[in-house]
């Protein structure tokens, strides 16, 4: 009978699995689904030029769509991402990027990253969803314990989105990464672990 009962207190072992390529995450405004050469088009037209827009990515700002394509195809052969295209539902077109990074199954954590829309989806319920959809996903299919997030220390937008959804700051590693300008930055480290999912899962559904 006591093994029986200090049995029953032992939590469920979770499985953890690696993110695929193959994932599709449909939501109600967007869906993710795996990033594709035949995206280009789509991402151009939805920021291409646009310096804000990336001013704090690893990339260039991409003047022409064979430059918006060699973004792409430089994602699709990062080994370490998972990429997905951003498709607005109400008109099937890609409209941003969003990444799983550096997945693992023995640590059960991944990072989110990457992230870009067009300007015309800044704010409302994109971002939010996307979130969301990486978020259930991350947690509740793959069985992490924790998901990671790594911002420009100047980046004050995206830090602010990021503890908007609940993530905690950890720290910040100095001289961390080199700019497309050549200068280095900091990067600000934020974290959610698996149990303070459900409070942030909830903010979330409300403000979509």
């Amino acid at each position: 009978m006591l093994l029986a009962q200090t049995l029953a207190t032992v939590p469920a072992m979770i499985t953890t699995a690696l993110p695929t390529r193959t994932t599709t995450l449909p939501g109600r405004h967007i869906r993710l689904e795996p990033l594709a050469a035949s995206h280009t088009p789509d991402l151009f037209a939805a920021a291409g030029g646009d310096e804000d827009v990336w001013r704090w990515t690893r990339h260039r700002t991409p003047r022409t769509e064979q430059e918006m394509g060699a973004i792409v195809a430089h994602l699709l052969a990062e080994a370490a991402l998972v990429p997905f295209a951003v498709v607005h539902r109400d008109t099937g077109r890609a409209i941003g990027v969003s990444c799983y990074a550096d997945a693992s199954v023995e640590g059960e954590q991944l990072e989110i990253g990457g992230t870009w829309y067009g300007r015309a989806h800044w704010g409302g319920a994109v971002n939010p969803e996307c979130k969301l959809l990486l978020l259930t996903h991350a947690f509740e299919d793959l069985g992490m314990g924790r998901v990671v997030w790594k911002t420009d220390h100047r980046n004050e937008r995206s830090r602010g989105a990021v503890g908007r959804l609940g993530a905690v700051e950890e720290g910040t590693f100095r001289r961390h990464v080199r700019r497309p300008d050549g200068t280095w930055r900091d990067s600000v480290w934020f974290s959610m672990l698996r149990d303070e999912w459900p409070a942030a899962k909830a903010r979330l559904q409300e403000r979509i």
